[in-house]
């Protein structure tokens, strides 16, 4: 088994110019990074901690709102309510959470928006993965696809982030949902995992544990704590960003069968008492790629696949909300070799992180009044 996912040197390179860290500007023209420099700037604002964000074909962004809310945002910064989204449950972290759009959108008889949620039902909520068509300004079609075996108390660790298989079949995390990490290793509960669904919520015929009359069958991996990045590359492998309890958050290279250790094994303490929790390593359970110095709070990660940013090709993008960071991440295989911080501070809370089809980023900033910003190479 390899060893324990260590934590590298993260360079802070110095700005371009003096940013007070959550900047209220528009626009930033030159954050200095070691390759480039960076150009941000304020598209939307307004929104109600955005959660997650997807760009439709003709250039407008759908945004997710934790409070409930589905907003359409147009190149200009003007914001529309999209009507007829289903009743969530807001109380802590739940909310109206990712967005994906079908990988076959674009031929009509496809063109799916799917979202996660948390669901409630007499107080309690679970993790639920729906499915609609935008028609004009409102969700029409909306089908329930997916929830979670089990309802628990409303407000934390509902994972939800979602990505697409070359296959065509769906990744979905679900966290373990805070009061008992314990079902993390349940393989009979849907916590504390990722699932592998088809782009109709059903079981694919491969999935890892299908012939184990014990295990549930959407079932991908098992100890993962509260995945909230997930990606899967060009190459078709599957990053995973994953918060740990006061440090040790990770980044995990997953595969299908692996036990991800939550929470038998972690790099992480004990809010309360500030212990260790669990190992640093276990055999039979898959050790993280990189564990993060402190506290990044990691959600939203993306691969850089732009030829605009020709020297970051193939690293990766990771947000962080407590940190308010963006590092970048520089691959080998399935090891992280080296990070840079990108951005410290200028937006706020870090929750989204999309490489737009025209080749540059889109961040959304978790606040009550949150906004979208662009990050682009420098004129």
């Amino acid at each position: 088994m390899d060893k324990p996912g260590k934590a590298l040197p993260t360079t802070l390179l110095t700005l371009g110019m003096l940013i007070t860290p959550y900047t209220s500007a528009e626009v930033i023209d030159h954050i200095a990074t070691e390759h480039l420099d960076l150009r941000l700037e304020r598209l939307a604002s307004g929104l109600e901690n955005p959660w997650s964000l997807a760009r439709l074909p003709d250039g407008r962004f759908l945004v997710s709102e934790r409070s409930g809310y589905l907003t359409l945002v147009k190149d200009d910064g003007t914001t529309t309510r999209v009507d007829g989204v289903p009743d969530v449950n807001s109380r802590g972290q739940g909310g109206l959470l990712d967005l994906a759009l079908h990988p076959s959108w674009g031929d009509g008889e496809q063109d799916w928006i799917y979202f996660t949620w948390s669901k409630p039902d007499n107080g309690n909520t679970a993790t639920a993965l729906s499915r609609a068509r935008l028609e004009g300004e409102r969700l029409v079609d909306v089908e329930d696809l997916f929830v979670q075996d089990r309802y628990s108390e409303p407000g934390r660790h509902y994972g939800s982030r979602l990505a697409w298989l070359p296959d065509g079949t769906l990744l979905m995390s679900i966290g373990d949902r805070g009061t008992n990490p314990e079902r993390a290793q349940d393989k009979g509960d849907h916590a504390g995992s990722v699932l592998r669904l088809t782009d109709t919520g059903g079981v694919p015929d491969d999935n890892p544990f299908v012939a184990d009359a014990e295990v549930r069958d959407e079932l991908f991996t098992a100890g993962n704590r509260n995945i909230q990045g997930m990606i899967v590359t060009d190459s078709g492998e599957i990053w995973a960003s994953e918060h740990g309890p006061r440090g040790g958050d990770e980044i995990n290279f997953i595969e299908a069968g692996e036990n991800y250790g939550w929470p038998e094994v972690s790099q992480g303490r004990d809010y309360a008492t500030g212990e260790p929790i669990g190992a640093d390593s276990l055999p039979g359970m898959r050790d993280p790629a990189h564990v993060f110095e402190g506290t990044l709070a990691p959600s939203g990660l993306a691969q850089v696949t732009s030829d605009a940013f020709p020297d970051w090709h193939g690293d990766l993008l990771a947000g962080g909300l407590r940190s308010e960071r963006l590092v970048r991440l520089t691959l080998e295989g399935s090891d992280v070799v080296a990070s840079e911080i990108i951005l410290d501070g200028h937006i706020g809370r870090i929750r989204d992180v999309r490489q737009g089809d025209d080749d540059v980023f889109y961040l959304l900033n978790d606040d009550p009044q949150g906004s979208l910003y662009r990050l682009a190479p420098a004129d």
